[in-house]
Parts: structure tokens; sequence; C-alpha cells
């Protein structure tokens, strides 16, 4: 407590102090007020950071107290621990005080109670789990759009073994003495000292400009209700030179610029102080440096990993929790013997394996399953995936090494049948090494919420949670952000930020970039702001941004998952989330369980659905995986929408493999990867007899021989080591860890393990060297066997259905892809390769989805952009059974708040509405006539009126007339389309152009790209531009990304500095062009930079001869003569059809002009032109 010898005034106190005792060695200090990164956007120190500090400060303990959240409390617990210091976990939280006034009622200007953060401390285990539960609640319990806050009220009761800080300045108390309100924070810390006790601490900051008369105040309190003072430093970043970015971090936060004067700022002094800093700082009031030390000894908890807790599936009324056990795994035993007798019922037996085998090996894996006591995790995942596929969810047939359980088969968690394909227990559970299993489980995406609110019920929704996900401040993104608040020019922050490389898979960091790119020292050189924003951004880089949740991750807790993690609420979802991440989760001791969607389900699902429709019924578990015409299809690289195999680099793959069996997809889908892609072509030559198999050992040969010799698998692996060494395939899979990992010491030992097993078993020393060698190199980049058998399942389920029943297959795939038009684009081309007629969309016949008929696929209108989903369902609702009988009665029944002016011109643009026999012009033109009458019909249904001669306003349907207009040219009409369609649908820019292009001798795509597969290295194509990017390079030069279309397909083409000056005008999107390209066949591709670009008017101009036009008068004469408006060397004749006697009369033009098919297209409208043609 205070020392009473020394004068109570601060000042008076310091000036006391310094006059009457000499120069001490520092008082030990710890910091209890620190924001790690985890207070997002406003702490910028890194757990790892903040424990370095104590190491290096020689502090033997130091808190985390994060704003409103626990977030990083058991990570930080462990690096603490880790490096020998104490971990205190706390947190700073927004309290209101229950009762009080609210703001409102003594100032009208403001709402709701006045909030001020306090620290809480967890002292014991018992603080820990209430500080867990309150931080939860505050998430959980406060209201939507009402700022996060605890209570008073809500403090009652739980604030056993919490330690309380009382806020410092910015705090209750220290706000109402700022207010000059000291009975209000007398009121305030009665209240906490209520709550607390002798663990309430009156809290003091000396941050530069802090108030005396307010820290004199705070004291004077604490003496007069006998409460202890503390000193703390609340530390933001690192050290005082992190402070300008630290300002700039809190403007990003606010959405704001670091000039302007009315935002929050904090001090230069909010920094992690050393020890020594502290004590001389509160020379004057050592107790408030001595009881940080005694808060700390007080502190005996901190948050530990705990073994694995799942909720009781069976055996829940047995107290003894092995009993519980025991109980698990008989009902995991009877769930798979009976699944396993319907599963050999209905499947049969894989080729060489008896009952009995299988039986064998189930037996094996309910034995390990049970020492290991994961009987109900089995049982928890094949409930609710038994649940799935009784609703009629599609659920996928298996993921990742599960695939390889035999049980997981039985119990119908996978549909892959490990002996069938040679998958290994081992792979997937590890008898040798205590790991929780892990099902990664794919479900139809539109269905897959159903099964996580199944799993909610069952065990209870607090029981169920999602699991939190941090985003970071990544390089071009922290760049963006300082620029902006340093308001910096945006086109200069811009060029800086992409002269980092985009790579997601990989972020680069801003330090190697800016080691790597020269150009950042030059901008820096040249400007000094650029320097300034390099190095805010470093330190900013890698900060938390914002939280956000796990794609699939769920747990289930045995209990209210609140008494086992702090939760917390992302406000896009209504399910609680864990406030630790994945990693720490699961060392909390919850089990994560992957719910995925897979939109290839949801594929199927719908294409099964269709075919239905036909009588036709399709298992897809029982298909032949043996069928000659998918394989043929697939030989043939026809896979547009094939899951897994639908890249360039995949479908020339599978074009040289030519698989005939299953096993050759599995395969592929192992191979295919930066590495192991290398043994492809000896995979396919010795496939075909074209290169012989090499004999790795003859003991072994025989595990190699599926995959012609080449080590594919991370099985296989394991399998050789078992075979060769005498490994178990537990040991085998240690094995191949190791060998992953490439740990010296432990690649040593395994060394010596596999060489002396082999000679035991009569290899010799050099050959049992070479082949740990080569499994070492294999180990590396093999692949899961169990999870490539799974998904080359379902590739192969897709490739059956698009061989035998494409039009339905095709729809499908357009309707789980109808965002995006590159896709969509695709299965259209791929359609009419196929003879599929993919018509035009119509408020007609068109629906949401994309439909079928015979041989045909009808249009989704909610494909088309800015319809969307709710103008589409009512349009379809609308129509119902009763067809719209002409575009007077379609405005008069839509309603045109749902049905806008956006939707009818897009409607307009994509031809929906070509149906009523208008001309897309005049409806565009009449659009606001049309609005005006959808609604007046919508008035007058409303009110019940009729017209004045009593009929109803639908009998008027006739009199909506539309303004003359002229029509659109043919390429303005397909441009417009375009807009809202994303790729030529109805016709195409080209189409006019075809014998044109013929005579020019100019490929197209599909005629190009497969002569460049057979050795051609350049050619000449035509093509619209659909989209144009310009890039820089990694020396500064620019570099254009050009898209094109042309009638058979969509392309992309390159070309750099020299070429992009010259040609950029020729390639603005919407025009067409004559391009010489220079090509290359890669992997990924055919890749083409272009040489050259021409006009594809003018070069057809040059080739036309003549120019003959059909009229049966001359009344069209002034308007064709207005259309030829340039000279060239063309002939243009008229040729007047006369009745049958008189025949034809030719009137050639006495000059010559320039024609081309877009003036041809432009006379075609001319009103009285019957015909035209080019020669």
């Amino acid at each position: 407590m205070a020392n009473e010898t020394l004068p109570r005034d601060p000042l008076r106190r310091e000036a006391f102090v310094r006059a009457s005792r000499p120069e001490e060695p520092a008082r030990p200090f710890i910091h209890l007020r620190v924001h790690s990164a985890y207070s997002l956007l406003e702490g910028a120190l890194q757990l790892g950071t903040v424990v370095g500090h104590a190491v290096k400060d020689q502090a033997p303990a130091i808190a985390v107290t994060d704003t409103n959240n626990l977030f990083g409390a058991l990570e930080f617990a462990q690096k603490a621990v880790k490096e020998g210091i104490q971990p205190i976990i706390g947190c700073q939280t927004t309290l209101a005080f229950s009762g009080e006034a609210s703001d409102s009622q003594r100032d009208r200007r403001r709402q709701g109670p006045e909030m001020r953060p306090v620290v809480l401390i967890a002292a014991t285990e018992a603080g820990y789990s209430n500080l867990v539960r309150l931080v939860s609640r505050v998430y959980l319990e406060t209201p939507p759009g009402e700022a996060v806050h605890l209570t008073t009220e809500m403090l009652e009761g739980h604030c056993d073994g919490l330690i309380c800080l009382s806020g410092g300045p910015r705090g209750p108390i220290g706000n109402a003495l700022k207010e000059d309100r000291r009975d209000l924070a007398e009121t305030r810390l009665l209240a906490l000292k209520a709550l607390f006790g002798d663990r309430l601490y009156v809290e003091l900051e000396r941050v530069s400009g802090y108030d005396r008369a307010i820290e004199k105040s705070s004291v004077d309190l604490a003496y007069t209700n006998d409460l202890p003072l503390v000193a703390t430093n609340e530390a933001f970043f690192s050290s005082r030179d992190d402070y300008e970015a630290h300002d700039a971090l809190i403007a990003i936060a606010e959405g704001s610029v670091v000039a302007v004067d009315n935002r929050r700022r904090l001090s230069p002094d909010n920094f992690l102080r050393s020890q020594a800093d502290m004590a001389r700082l509160f020379a004057d009031l050592p107790e408030a440096i001595d009881n940080t030390v005694e808060i700390a000894l007080r502190c005996s908890y901190y948050p530990k990993t705990r073994n694995p807790i799942l909720p009781r599936f069976a055996g829940g009324d047995v107290a003894d929790a092995e009993a519980a056990v025991k109980a698990e795994a008989q009902e995991l035993a009877r769930q798979a013997h009976e699944g396993l007798e319907a599963r050999i019922a209905a499947h049969g037996l894989a080729p060489g394996y008896t009952v009995e085998q299988y039986r064998e090996r189930l037996d094996f894996e309910l034995g390990v399953i049970e020492r290991m006591k994961y009987p109900g995790y089995f049982l928890i995942v094949a409930d609710f995936i038994k649940w799935a596929k009784g609703q009629g969810i599609p659920v996928g047939p298996g993921r990742g090494s599960g695939a390889g359980s035999l049980v997981a088969y039985s119990t119908t968690i996978t549909d892959i049948d490990p002996l069938r394909f040679s998958l290994l227990f081992e792979r997937f559970l590890n008898p040798d090494r205590v790991s929780m299993p892990d099902f990664d489980i794919d479900f139809c995406q539109d269905r897959r919420e159903e099964v996580i609110r199944y799993v909610q019920q069952k065990y209870g929704r607090d029981q169920v949670g999602q699991i939190i996900t941090f985003g970071t401040l990544q390089a071009r993104a922290v760049l963006r952000d300082v620029g902006r608040v340093l308001q910096m020019p945006y086109g200069q922050v811009d060029k800086l930020s992409k002269m980092v490389p985009s790579n997601p898979a990989n972020p680069v960091k801003l330090a190697d970039a800016i080691a790597n790119e020269p150009r950042f020292a030059e901008e820096a050189e040249r400007e000094p702001i650029v320097q300034t924003l390099l190095d805010m951004a470093q330190k900013l880089e890698g900060l938390y941004r914002h939280a956000s949740t796990h794609a699939a991750g769920i747990v289930i807790g045995d209990r209210p998952l609140w008494e086992l993690v702090p939760m917390y609420r992302d406000p896009r979802s209504d399910m609680p989330v864990t406030q630790f991440n994945m990693k720490y989760v699961e060392q909390a001791g919850l089990v994560k369980f992957d719910f995925l969607g897979l939109k290839t389900l949801t594929v199927l699902e719908t294409a099964v659905k269709l075919i239905r429709r036909r009588g036709i019924e399709i298992d897809l578990a029982h298909i032949p995986l043996d069928d000659p015409d998918t394989y043929a299809m697939l030989s043939r690289g026809e896979v547009v929408g094939v899951f897994q195999v639908e890249s360039a680099g995949m479908r020339k793959a599978l074009i040289g493999m030519r698989p005939d069996c299953i096993e050759d997809i599995i395969a592929l889908v192992a191979l295919y990867r930066p590495g192991p892609m290398e043994n492809i072509p000896t995979y396919n030559a010795r496939k075909h007899g074209e290169e012989e198999m090499a004999s790795i050992h003859p003991k072994i040969d025989h595990l190699v021989k599926e995959t012609q010799g080449v080590i594919v698998y991370q099985e296989q692996v394991m399998q050789i080591a078992q075979e060769l060494s005498g490994y178990s395939l537990g040991e085998a899979d240690l094995l191949r860890r190791a060998m992953g990992k490439k740990i010296r010491a432990e690649m040593d030992k395994q060394r010596e393990r596999f060489v002396s097993g082999a000679v035991e078993r009569g290899v010799g020393k050099p050959q049992a060297d070479f082949i740990f060698d080569l499994l070492a190199k294999f180990a590396d980049y093999g692949f899961n066997k169990s999870h490539a058998a799974a998904y080359a399942v379902v590739s192969y389920q897709t490739a059956y259905l698009k061989a035998h029943y494409p039009v339905e297959f095709l729809a499908a795939s357009m309707t789980l892809d109808m965002g995006n038009t590159d896709k969509l684009a695709d299965f259209r081309q791929d359609a009419l390769r196929l003879g599929i007629n993919v018509v035009a969309p119509s408020v007609m016949t068109s629906f949401r989805a994309f439909e079928v008929g015979e041989n045909r696929i009808f249009y989704s209108l909610a494909a088309l952009k800015g319809v969307g989903d709710a103008a589409v369902e009512h349009i379809v609702a609308m129509r119902g059974e009763k067809p719209f009988k002409n575009l007077a009665d379609f405005c008069e029944r839509v309603d045109p708040k749902i049905v806008g002016k956006r939707v009818f011109e897009s409607l307009i643009m994509a031809g929906a509405l070509d149906c009523f026999g208008h001309d897309r012009a005049a409806m565009m033109a009449g659009v606001e006539r049309m609005m005006g009458l959808a609604s007046l019909a919508q008035q007058n249904a409303m009110s019940g009126q009729h017209d004045i001669f009593g009929a109803s306003l639908g009998a008027q349907s006739q009199a909506l007339n539309l303004p003359a207009t002229d029509p659109w040219l043919a390429a303005d009409r397909l441009h417009r389309e375009f807009q809202v369609v994303g790729f030529y649908l109805s016709a195409h820019p080209l189409d006019e152009y075809k014998a044109a292009l013929q005579k020019m001798r100019v490929q197209t795509w599909a005629e190009f790209s497969a002569a460049v597969k057979r050795g051609a290295a350049a050619g000449r194509l035509a093509g619209t531009v659909t989209t144009k990017q310009e890039r820089k390079t990694r020396t500064g030069n620019k570099m254009g990304v050009v898209q094109f279309s042309d009638t058979s397909g969509q392309y992309e083409a390159v070309l750099f500095s020299e070429g992009l000056a010259q040609y950029r005008d020729l390639l603005e999107p919407g025009r067409s062009v004559v391009i010489t390209v220079s090509a290359e066949d890669r992997p990924e591709g055919v890749n083409l930079r272009i040489q050259t670009v021409q006009s594809l008017e003018d070069e057809a101009s040059r080739i036309q001869k003549a120019l003959r036009i059909f009229v049966r008068d001359d009344r069209p004469a002034s308007a064709i003569q207005s259309q030829l408006t340039q000279r060239g060397d063309s002939q243009v004749s008229i040729i007047v059809i006369k009745n049958e006697a008189q025949g034809e009369v030719e009137i050639e033009l006495p000059s010559r002009y320039r024609v081309s098919p877009k003036i041809a297209s432009a006379m075609r409208a001319v009103p009285g032109v019957v015909e035209v043609e080019l020669v």
C-alpha cells in the first residue's frame, strides 16, 4: 500500500523523491496492458515480439490484453512458456455500468450507456473460465449493430479469480474525473470494488501529456477507498520508432488519413518500455510498480493443451468414461460388421480377396480405432453422413486418406472400397503415431448448410461452432492502405503495389519484393515519401486486418463451447465461431470436422434429376467403371466440364495416356502436379508398349506394376518398405513422413533400419541404399492414393454422364457455373461441337436454371447480367401456364418494382424479348413507355380500376406503340448482347466475314491450336477483342494481355511494349482484327505472342471486288448512296427486281467504292433492300 511518509500530490512527491533519495537499481516491472496484433487494426505487436521483449528485458512475466477478445490467449501462452516467461492472460473489455443514467439522458446528442475500457486478468483457472465466458457473452449476447461490451450486471457472479484494472485515464474512473464528476467516478469505483474486492487496482498511466490533476484525483480515490495503485504503459507497438507506422494503422482502421486532426491518436510513449524506464517514470510511486509484480504473483494459471474432447455418441448414460468408450466401440463394431455385409451383397468383393480377408481387415481397423479411443469420432461422422444421404443430399465418395479405411466404407462414411484400390488404413490412422483421424467430407454445395443444421440440432446449438480465421495485411494491400492514408496519388501507389509479384498461393513479402525489384529504390530516391511508405508498410505487413470464418471447419463439443474456448460471432453468420484459429482450437481439445461444399456433386445431382425426366434412373454408385465410351471420350480429350481433368495440360496428358481403366485416371490425378508430371511421358510410353518397364527389384516390382514401374503414391513407398525391409505399415508411414520432412538425423536412423531389414531379406546393401534414395525422392512428392482414388471416381462419374447424357450434363454444368461467363462460353462451344442447340434466352421459354429439351439447352435468364434471381423467378411465376401474348401483355403482367428498367434493358440486349417480334433498337428506345405501361397496370391492379369502357387494362394490350428508330447494325447488336451475356451467343461478329476469312486463309482458333499441337509455330488468326489488360513486366516494361473470341472459342495472346504502343488502338474491346502470332505448346496450353495486328474491316475490304444490292424499286437509292462514303476499288451494282416478264435490271454505279462485310450489313438494314451480295 501507499508510503504514508511521502506527499500524496504527485508533483511534490516526485520532487521529494529526487531530492531525498539517491539513484537505486531499477525495480522489477511487469507489463499488464499490451495489445498484440490480435487487437485488429489497433495492436501492431506480434506475439513473438511481445515475448521477445520480456526475454530481452529480463522480465519474468508479461501480459497480453487484447481489445474485447482472447484470440491469441493459447498461442501467447505457448510462446511465452517456451521461452521461460510467465504468460498473463487478460483482456481489455469495454464496460458499461448497469443502472447508470445513460448518456442520452445527460446529453441528448448521445445514445446508449457510456462504455469505457477496463482490463480483466485471469489469476486462477476459475478466473480464466470466467474471462472466457464473459468475453464470449460480449459477442454472443450483444444485439446486432451495437458495439460489443460488458455490463456490470454481466460481471455479477463471474468475477471469481479475476483481477480488474480500472482502465487508466481512458477508463470509466479516469473519464469521469476528466469531466470533473468525482462523485460518479467514486460510485463507479465502489461498484467495481463490490465486484472484485481486493482484486481491483486503480490504474495509472504516464504517457506524454498525461493529466496530472486526473492522476492526483485517481490516487486520492484509491487511498480514500483503500485500493491499491498499479502502473501500466498501454503498449501497441514495439518501440518509439514505430509510432508513425502505428498512427497510419489507426488511420487505416478509421478510414481516415494521417493528416486529419480530429481522429483517434495515441502517444509515441505507447510502446513496450523497459523495466528501468517504468521504474524511473514512477519513482515517486514505487508501490504502483511493485504492484505489477504482486499481480503477476497472484496469477497462477494459463491455458494449456487438452486431449481431444468429443460428445458421447453411445453409452451417454454410463458414468464411467472407459465404459462409455467401450459402449461406443461395441456400437461401431455392430454398424461396421452389418455395413460390410451390406456392401459385399451390393458391390461384391475386390478381385483376389475373400470375405474372410475383408472381415480380418475390418477387425484389425476396429481394434486400432478402439485402442486409440476414436470409435465416437467414427460414429459421429457416420451419423451425419447417413442422415445427409437419407435426405437425398449428395455426399462425395471420399476425400483424403480416409478413403483407405474399410470401417469408413462399411459405415458409409466413404464409398470407396479400399481393398479394390489397394488403399492403406495406416495412411489414415497410424497405430504407431497418436494423431486424430481427419475425415474431410464433400457435400453438395447447395445443401451443405442442411447437414450443419442437423448437427446443431443433434448436439445443441451451443456445442457446435465454426472456426475463426484471420486476414492479414499483405504486401500489395498494405502499400495501397498506407499510400491512401498518406494521401499519395492513387496512380503512384498503384504503380508501386503492382511492382510486388502477385502470387496468392505463396504471397511475396514486401522486403523480398524490394530486394528483387530495383525500381523501388529508384522511386524512393526520386521521392522521399516513397521511402516513408515502404518503411511504414513493412512495419505493418503481416498484421491482422479482420476476422472471418474457416470455409469448411466445424467443431463439436461435449458441452457448451464457451466452457472450452472463447467464442466470437461473425456478423455474416448465425453460428458461433471459436476465437482460436484452427491450429489452437484443436490444441484446446476441440475436434474439427470438415464440411466441404463441392460444386461437382451438385452438377452430378442436377444432371441425374434432368435425366430422370426422361424416365431414366441413374445410380452413380453403380455405374460400370469400365465403360468403353467414357474412356474413348477421355482419350480424345473431350473433357470440358469433366472434374479434375479439364485443364489444357490435363487434356494433353489424357490424349497421350489414352486411359482405359480407372487406375489410369487415379494415376493421372496423382501425377499431374509440378515434379511428378515429368513422369507422365514415361507412364504413357510404358503403358502403350513403347518403352520397357524397368525393374526396381523383383521383390517389389508387383507393387509398381499398376503405375508402369513409376512410384506415384505415398502408399507405394509404405508397401515397398513393408515388403523389402520388414516394416509394419504403421512404421512405414513414419518412414514416409520422415522422408517428406527430410530431417537428417531421422533420415539416417531410418536408412539404417531400412537397409538392415532389406539385407536380412536377401537384398544387397548397395541396392538397398539405392532403393532407399529412390523412395526418398518419390516420398517428397508422392501423392496420397486414397485421395486420388476418391477424386478419380468423381471425375469418372462426370465423364460417364457427359459421354452418355451430354445435354443434361452440360445444362447442369452451365447452371452451376452461371456466374462465370468464360465457363459458359466454353460449355456453349462444346455443345455446338456435339451438335446440341443452345437456345437463346427468352421470357417465353427460359427459366432460372439451364433447362433441357430434345437435343437442346434453353439458356438461363438468371445468367444474364443485370437480371438477377428475383426478377427471373417473378417472370417465370407471371408466365405460369399462360404464355405472354405480346410485349404489352408482358409489361402489364410483371411488377416494375421487381423487373425494373435495368432488367428490361438487359432482357432487350440479350434478345430475351425478341419472341414478341419487335426490333431491339425500337424496344430499347421505348423502354420508358414499357415501364410506364407496367406501372399503370400495377396501379390499376391494386385499385381494381378498369378503363372508361369497363374493360380491364389487359384488353388494351395492342396499344403499346414503340418509337420508330433505325435498327442496330449487326455488330452493334452483338456488342450489346455480349455486354449482358458475356460472350457472343446468337451469332458472332466474325460470321459476316466468313467468306472473306476463307479467302484470306485465316484459321480459326480451334484449327490453329490443333495445328500447334502437331508442331506449328506461327499462324494467322481473326478475333473480336473481348478484354485487354495492360501490365508491367519484372523489368518495368509494359505488356498487353488480350482476350479474343472467334466462332470456335476464346483465346488469349500477349504482346510487349513496342507492339502494344503500335497496336493499342486496334485492340480496344469490340474491335475485330486479324493477327499474326507465334505459338508455343506448353503443358498448361498453347501460348500465343502477337506479331502484327490489322483491322479485319480493312483487310476484308481489300479483297472485295464488287457489291451487288437487290431492290424492288428505286426508293432505297438515296439511303444506299448515303452508306457509300469512301471511294475505293470495288464496283457497286443495284439490281432492280421486276416482275417475271421483265426480269432484273442491273445498274452499275459510275464510281468505285470501298466495300466490306460491315458495309454490306448496313445495306441489309436499309428499308427496301431485298438482298446484298459481296463478290
